[in-house]
């Protein structure tokens, strides 16, 4: 029976991270990776990026399960967030699992969840239309895998993150003789890693980047400060190889770095010395040369730790006079800009900084020859370039092509892409519509596109917010406008901008107020037009602009109630009864046309009092 087979990315594709990728074979959907991203400087206030799952709630009957690559936050962040949703097994290697288990602890809803199932390179799973194995490759992090899915049409590979190095230590070793014997089983498709496709220059050896940092040590008289990903096992290994050959001890900073540091190690993962290990307050008692700090910052991110180090606002750990800030970690080039500001804040804080990637290509992932040499020992039919940002996969394909691949054989696809393989041929599908989903602090998909662009207008030009008083029945403006800027005029210094926008919001307003067909969604529309045009032309700036409409009602008709004194009719005291002209504290009511606010309307029963007030009514 021929299987028809739908490949759909839901993150990993033009972009850096977040990967995630679904193969439908035969109505049954498997999960390959569930990962976040950091945010861009785009993205104000966001703290990570998660995949938008819609599609998948729509067919969440149909997931067979979850298989992780590997443990670093772009192949296993976004899980605890979809175990959230479904209830589905997950597949990784014991180091995977290990990490992904903090991750899940660590979200109030899925503490519970613990359908968890290691699995190694020698494991193969019958699902019935598919059979799902796994073969070893070298990444920077131990027990990294890649999926084999083994269809009726022919295999589907996800290599996952992986490079070449013929120097790996057991537990990063790539299994070359596996990969060959995939190739000549006959390969369908191969979801193969890009995010160190331009690069044409061979990668260093682990074995040479453990020599660099052991000779930095070496050399440093004062502390050194290591920058790097917290996932990043082989890294912090060799942090603490060097230190123990340089008489140096090594301060964690962070409970995201103990808690994988302490997995690691009770995995076999890392070893190390007992008395290597300080704390910051036995910082005090060793000599700059004597200490390491190896920072990883929030959620395992290291750049703005070192920014806040830099900016003396760290509790314990600051950076001070002769310090070097090591970087071992290779941040994406979206965040060029980013690490060039850290690096001037270290400088200005009397650190110094040094690199690893100024010095040696110290990329986990694959460059062209080693794609080359994975798209040779699988022979792929169809090749599907992903992780990585647009132009990594185009480099990818010309990888591909100078291999005698086909150009209609390869595939750049975008998040919610269907690529569907029938009848023997792979071709693009009718796509689903996949955006991204943000998490800002417990928030999860709260903030959208039209946030984010009022975060961009409030940071480009600020806020201006106009409010006016206004008797709609005797159609009149009760109080003159009230102006308030912020982040976008200095007030005091431009008076007569605030007083010309006064003038106009008056027109504006007292205009509506003399049309037959009121309405407060026009007059509110109507006040913003007037005024971004004036602002924009006095200014060139367009600034949010928010107002606010107060009515008070002066013939609020007084309801007659009688309220029982000792057995008599109280009567109401004529002075208090009158009217007042202005409230000085509007009271809450319904608008007329819409609702104050998005609460239900609540049938309450109209108290009566002797003493009628004005009524005031806000819209915004």
């Amino acid at each position: 029976m021929s299987a028809k087979i739908k490949i759909i990315p839901f993150g990993g594709v033009r972009e850096n991270g977040k990967n995630m990728y679904a193969v439908d074979v035969n109505g049954g959907i498997y999960i390959l990776d569930c990962g976040l991203k950091y945010p861009e400087n785009e993205l104000l206030g966001i703290d990570v990026v998660i995949p938008d799952w819609a599609y998948l709630r729509e067919n969440k009957d149909r997931i067979v399960a979850v298989f992780l690559t590997h443990g670093h936050a772009d192949a296993i962040g976004a899980l605890p967030y979809f175990l959230s949703e479904f209830n589905v097994p997950v597949f990784g290697s014991e180091m995977t699992i290990a990490l992904a288990k903090i991750g899940v602890a660590a979200e109030p809803s899925v503490k519970g969840y613990d359908d968890f199932h290691v699995i190694d390179e020698k494991t193969e799973i019958d699902f019935g239309d598919v059979v799902v194995s796994f073969f070893a490759t070298t990444h920077s992090i131990p027990e990294s895998l890649g999926i084999d899915l083994k269809t009726d049409e022919g295999q589907i590979i996800y290599t996952g993150d992986f490079k070449f190095d013929q120097t790996a230590k057991p537990g990063y070793q790539t299994d070359y003789a596996r990969l060959g014997a995939i190739g000549q089983a006959g390969v369908l498709a191969v979801l193969s890693d890009s995010a160190n496709a331009e690069n044409p220059a061979m990668n260093a050896s682990e074995q040479t980047i453990a020599e660099d940092i052991e000779e930095t040590f070496h050399y440093q008289t004062g502390r050194v400060i290591v920058a790097c990903v917290a996932s990043n096992i082989l890294r912090i290994q060799q942090v603490f190889d060097a230190a123990q050959q340089t008489g140096r001890k090594v301060c964690l900073t962070g409970q995201d770095l103990e808690k994988i540091v302490n997995t690691a190690m009770k995995l076999g993962k890392l070893s190390f010395a007992d008395d290597l290990l300080v704390t910051p307050a036995q910082l005090d008692n060793l000599e700059p040369g004597e200490t390491v700090i190896l920072q990883t910052g929030k959620m395992g991110e290291p750049i703005k730790a070192l920014q806040r180090m830099a900016n003396k606002q760290e509790k314990d750990l600051n950076i001070q006079e002769g310090d070097l800030v090591y970087i071992t970690t290779t941040p994406s080039h979206a965040m060029d800009t980013t690490v060039a500001q850290t690096r001037d804040m270290i400088y200005r804080a009397g650190g110094e900084v040094k690199a690893i990637s100024d010095e040696l290509n110290s990329s986990g992932h694959a460059y062209k020859r080693d794609l080359q040499l994975m798209l040779n020992l699988l022979k792929p039919q169809y090749l599907v370039p992903i992780q990585g940002e647009y132009r990594l996969l185009n480099a990818h394909a010309n990888a591909a092509l100078e291999l005698g691949m086909p150009a209609d054989h390869i595939f750049i696809l975008a998040k919610g892409d269907v690529l569907t393989y029938a009848n023997g041929q792979m071709s693009l599908g009718e796509g689903i519509d996949v955006t991204d989903t943000m998490i800002d602090g417990i928030g999860v998909g709260d903030i959208g596109n039209i946030v984010l662009r009022d975060r961009k207008v409030l940071a480009d030009d600020g806020i201006f917010i106009a409010v006016v008083t206004i008797d709609r029945k005797k159609k009149q403006i009760v109080a003159d406008p009230k102006i308030t800027s912020r982040g976008f005029v200095y007030v005091k210094a431009n008076k007569d901008l605030m007083q010309e926008s006064a003038q106009i919001i008056r027109k504006a307003v007292q205009n509506n107020l003399d049309n037959k067909e009121f309405d407060w969604g026009h007059l509110k529309q109507d006040v913003r037009e007037h005024l971004s045009h004036y602002l924009f032309e006095q200014t060139h700036r367009r600034p949010v602009i928010l107002p606010v409409i107060m009515e008070v009602n002066q013939h609020h008709r007084r309801s007659t109630s009688k309220a029982k004194e000792g057995g008599k009719t109280a009567k109401p005291d004529p002075e208090k009864a009158k009217p007042k002209n202005k409230a000085k504290k509007p009271a809450k009511a319904a608008k007329p046309n819409q609702p104050a606010n998005n609460k239900p309307h609540r049938n309450r029963k109209r108290r009566h009092s002797n003493k009628p007030a004005a009524t005031a009514e806000k819209q915004d």
